[in-house]
């Protein structure tokens, strides 16, 4: 084999053996970015529901005294409606319901 051959035949095995390193090193911390990748998203969900278990019982409080005051106050028009004046205890019914 003619040695100008042989010596660019050596370069290009050099130079593939660099290129397949630098690829597997690539690949690696393709890898390891799309991990972290779900880890970053596992720990947003998870904190997300956190934070809703955390602050569902006082979502639920607000809806229920929401509703209670709904249903007081829808109440208390059927009254005025029918031409009935509302009493002090209807009234302090009324705000009872609110401060639960």
């Amino acid at each position: 084999m003619e040695p100008d051959i042989k010596q660019l035949l050596e370069a290009n095995l050099e130079l593939s053996r660099e290129n397949n390193e630098m690829l597997k090193k690539i690949r690696n911390a393709q890898r390891m970015a799309q991990i972290y990748r779900i880890l970053y998203w596992i720990v947003i969900i998870g904190a997300s529901y956190g934070a809703y278990y955390f602050v569902q019982p006082y979502i639920g409080g607000v809806f229920d005294m929401y509703n209670s005051s709904s249903e007081l106050l829808q109440q208390q028009k059927a009254g005025l409606n029918s031409g009935a004046v509302p009493d002090l205890k209807s009234v302090q019914g009324i705000l009872n319901g609110l401060q639960k």
